[in-house]
């Protein structure tokens, strides 16, 4: 019996032997790469094993490690997950850096507030950077075309500063504004046209001020969609909101200066120039008008002959009365001529 007992005290001396024959132990410190700081609480694993430690206060961890380990992988809430190749190597320290996690389903709402999109009431689109300045188009609204489901965008002409029409799931009236409200960076602004002329010039087509923004300096366009996201800003919501926020400093490292510089060029060449009337002088009812935005007034070489403005009969033959250039402080009396 005791011969058994012994064999077996010999043969576990011997496993254990073998044991700590085939592992080692490996040590080292894991460091922020940003600020130089210690990290603690890092996770310490044997690739594809679950054997693994985590680092102390002090940033320092201790593993006992088999002799056929080829890595170590580091990793941390908030951290890139890194991997070392152990090498025959009994010390490794490591930099871990911060890892920039893109946020994709964080929207921002009304005032700035950041919400979650499965939070959200109503539908949501989002524009990013990259997607506008694509196409190197100098129109935010031309450059949001084809990129959002249920808006019809319609471009009056690809000519710099042209105007184009936004609708968000369709037209709400016949005669009325049907335009979104655009919101830069909380502030909300007019997507009317800047001014009016009345009847003065019917027909005319005006942009709105959404062509004063440059698409290369947008972080982000978010559509809100529906009634109840019109709630958030008021009646002037009514057919949607576009919020546009705008690039910011707030992402980039401390202490370092960051300078983007993007350039886009664009030539236009007239295909055709429009029919004009070259007969009729300005007015109506051939009737001279100084202020008409109509072009069917006297025969041009009739203005002369005008009992009012008409220079035949007042001192002025072959010339008539311009009071625009009177008011300004000019000579008023020219010559009949096609504008």
């Amino acid at each position: 019996m005791r011969k058994i007992a012994l064999l077996l005290t010999c043969i576990i001396l011997c496993s254990m032997h073998v044991v700590f024959a085939q592992s080692r132990t490996i040590t080292g410190t894991v460091t922020d790469a940003d600020d130089g700081s210690t990290l603690p609480g890092v996770s310490v694993v044997v690739k594809g094993t679950s054997i693994g430690t985590v680092t102390n206060i002090n940033g320092s961890y201790t593993l006992n490690v088999p002799e056929d380990a080829n890595t170590l992988v580091f990793s941390f809430v908030g951290m890139e997950t890194k991997e070392e190749l152990i090498a025959g190597r009994t010390q490794i320290n490591v930099l871990l850096g911060a890892d920039a996690i893109a946020m994709d389903e964080v929207v921002v709402t009304a005032m700035g507030i950041r919400r979650e999109r499965k939070a959200l009431c109503y539908a949501v689109q989002d524009v990013s950077s990259e997607d506008l300045i694509r196409t190197g188009n100098s129109n935010i609204n031309t450059a949001l075309q084809g990129k959002l489901a249920g808006v019809d965008i319609k471009p009056s002409s690809g000519m710099p500063g042209a105007s184009s029409q936004i609708t968000i799931r369709g037209a709400r009236s016949f005669t009325g504004n049907n335009q979104p409200l655009y919101v830069v960076d909380g502030m909300p602004i007019s997507s009317t046209a800047p001014f009016s002329t009345g009847n003065s010039v019917t027909g005319s087509d005006i942009a709105n001020r959404a062509v004063d923004i440059n698409p290369a300096d947008i972080e982000s366009i978010t559509i809100l969609k529906g009634q109840s996201a019109a709630a958030l800003y008021g009646i002037r919501a009514s057919n949607g909101v576009v919020i546009i926020n705008t690039k910011s400093g707030a992402n980039n490292q401390i202490g370092k200066a960051v300078v983007n510089i993007s350039h886009n060029s664009s030539f236009d060449v007239i295909s055709r120039v429009p029919d004009y009337q070259q007969k009729y002088a300005q007015g109506a009812n051939f009737t001279y008008g100084p202020t008409s935005s109509l072009s069917w007034g006297p025969k041009i070489e009739d203005l002369t002959k005008d009992p009012a403005r008409g220079g035949d009969a007042n001192g002025h033959p072959g010339m008539f009365y311009v009071p625009q250039r009177a008011t300004a402080g000019l000579d008023p009396w020219v010559k009949p001529q096609i504008y």
